[in-house]
């Protein structure tokens, strides 16, 4: 299963004497263990075997870094994947003995330092055990000795008195590892997206924003993180919540990608219209309005028809502090684009554009437009300046291409501007994300990006009130991944911010986790001791009902207790 310096891992699991199904994971896969242990990136995962058909189809994820690899995730025709605590120890047991110099009888001549071993178990002993696991001490080449782990977990349950004393655990500690000196760490995660409000509601969303704090010296369990913490903001967030400030740019984008959808494989869906006035009547009586202010005449109302442009683009909650900057300089072809939104089927676009070139043809508007652009349509309207338009045929996708060029144009410079004002971004000008030396399948595929980025800006100033100090490096973070990678709206952004940002967090909410880690001695000799409590179960492949550890609910109106989770990792050394 595991060949020394090979950087691949199988794709499926391997059996072992009819009943244990062996795993290697590593790489991009998120380990089942990562809760509770943080060794090695390579490890066996043994449970029990499942036979049924699906088993030899199982398959290692090793491109998205947001699941499980396949094989470790229990399917609901597959039965319990987890062995007895016994089974578990017997296999701990061979895989000491592979490593152990002294077992000359079983004339192992080269022995090969094997990834570490770790066994999902069925808590039927009564530490209600649910990982057993095994990994090699060394020293050098040499293998010294095994490091044995032991997971145990109780819950769901209302009842405090399960919580451990620190001084309890500090003293356990001590005298199964023959301590006299331990140091504590602690760690807790906050969740903040569901904390935050907005007009007085909470804001529930598929989306996850949450920190993570480090600080030393722990002095009770449940402390609050001390100001003197390290802390790492976490955010994974998916464009498309209608409550969003920026939900009307997401519906904006969604109409550029159905069109870029559409020029790539010759079938457009067009989206309800956002007006119920037919987009061909309102294209007509915009160029009559040119028309007329070219002539000299003053158009009324104009100026209220102008202003809803800007609102429609500027795509921002008037419920909350607008957090999109407005622009107000708009031009001709991004006029239209507003206009245009409302089109709902190729013919009525056909007739837009008919319209359109034909007063650019006969000098009937002069229109003035962004310089840089390189559409079609800027091109017709420069050259109307002169007299003399090229024709064009308004058939296949030349219409598609037409709107979705000068929609492109027009969303990247509302993207740039938002980055600009908010977190200053002047590097935001340069190549990659408003290149036009890209085809237009990727720079449709850019301005997602940008979207991406915006979304996570905005939700940070408006529910973190995040200033420049923290938005700039953000920024940069983001544009870094995306300039390096394909979109991925799954993906955890990090940024390491001052805990004072997020106190009225810690204080007024409690932890989706807190856990404190005891440990002694020094390098490979290092041993830890680690408590945990969460809201939910840190065991996969025990399935339980759990309501969340410190998340009120009810049942016919009544209020019920807060469930709770408690995790205690230990291990032992054992030197050959």
């Amino acid at each position: 299963i595991y060949e020394e310096g090979s950087e691949s891992l199988p794709e499926h699991p391997y059996l072992f004497e009819t009943d244990v199904e062996i795993c290697l994971i590593g790489g991009s896969c998120k380990s089942p263990l990562e809760r509770f242990w943080n060794g090695s990136d390579i490890v066996y995962i043994l449970q029990k075997a499942r036979h049924n058909e699906e088993s030899d189809s199982l398959e290692v994820s090793k491109t998205d870094d947001d699941i499980y690899a396949s094989e470790l995730l229990p399917k609901e025709s597959s039965g319990p994947v987890s062995l007895s605590v016994r089974r578990a120890k017997q296999l701990i047991s061979l895989y000491t003995m592979a490593h152990n110099p002294n077992m000359t009888h079983l004339k192992i001549h080269d022995l090969v330092v094997l990834p570490p071993l770790w066994i999902k178990c069925d808590a039927s002993d009564p530490e209600r055990t649910c990982w057993l696991g095994a990994e090699p001490l060394k020293a050098g080449k040499k293998i010294t000795g095994i490091t044995l782990h032991m997971v145990t977990y109780d819950g769901p349950t209302a009842d405090k008195t399960h919580f451990a004393n620190l001084e309890e655990l500090k003293t356990e500690h001590k005298m199964r590892h023959h301590s006299s000196v331990v140091t504590t760490k602690g760690f807790a995660q906050y969740e903040l997206i569901r904390a935050a409000a907005i007009e007085d509601t909470i804001l529930e969303s598929v989306s996850n924003i949450y920190v993570d704090l480090t600080w030393n010296t722990v002095n009770k369990i449940l402390e609050t993180p001390p100001l003197i913490s390290a802390a790492t903001l976490n955010i994974t967030l998916e464009p498309g919540d209608p409550r969003s400030p920026v939900y009307q740019v997401y519906r904006e984008l969604q109409f550029l990608l159905a069109l870029a959808d559409g020029l790539k494989t010759g079938v457009t869906e067009w989206p309800e219209p956002l007006e119920s006035e037919p987009a061909v009547d309102v294209i007509q009586q915009f160029l009559t309005d040119l028309k007329k202010k070219l002539e000299g005449y003053c158009v009324s109302g104009n100026q209220s028809g102008t202003q809803k442009i800007k609102c429609d683009t500027a795509a921002v909650d008037s419920s909350i502090t607008s957090a999109f900057t407005e622009r107000g300089d708009l031009d001709f072809a991004e006029q239209l684009w507003c206009k245009m939104r409302s089109v709902s089927s190729y013919q009525e676009l056909v007739e837009c554009f008919t319209l359109i070139i034909k007063s650019l043809e006969h000098g009937e508007i002069q229109p003035w437009i962004h310089r840089g652009s390189s559409s079609l349509l800027s091109k017709l309207i420069q050259q109307s300046y002169h007299g003399k338009v090229e024709v064009v045929s308004l058939t296949g996708t030349t219409p598609i291409q037409m709107l979705l060029e000068i929609g492109l144009d027009k969303m990247k410079k509302d993207y740039v501007n938002f980055f600009i004002v908010k977190s200053r971004s002047c590097s935001l000008l340069q190549d990659y994300f408003i290149s036009t030396s890209v085809d237009l399948q990727e720079q449709v595929h850019r301005v997602q990006k940008l979207h991406h980025m915006l979304e996570i800006m905005v939700s940070c100033t408006v529910l973190l009130q995040f200033k420049h100090e923290n938005l700039f490096p953000l920024t940069q973070i983001c544009m870094k991944y995306y300039k390096e990678n394909p979109l991925n709206e799954k993906h955890v952004f990090q940024l390491p911010i001052r805990p004072a940002l997020v106190t009225k967090f810690c204080q007024n909410d409690h932890p989706e986790i807190w856990k404190v880690e005891i440990s002694s001695g020094h390098g490979p000799k290092e041993v830890k001791t680690t408590w945990q409590v969460s809201s939910n179960s840190p065991v996969d492949h025990m399935t339980s009902d759990s309501t969340g550890l410190f998340s009120d609910s009810t049942v016919n109106g009544s209020s019920e207790e807060r469930q709770y989770f408690t995790t205690m990792a230990r291990c032992s050394q054992v030197h050959f």
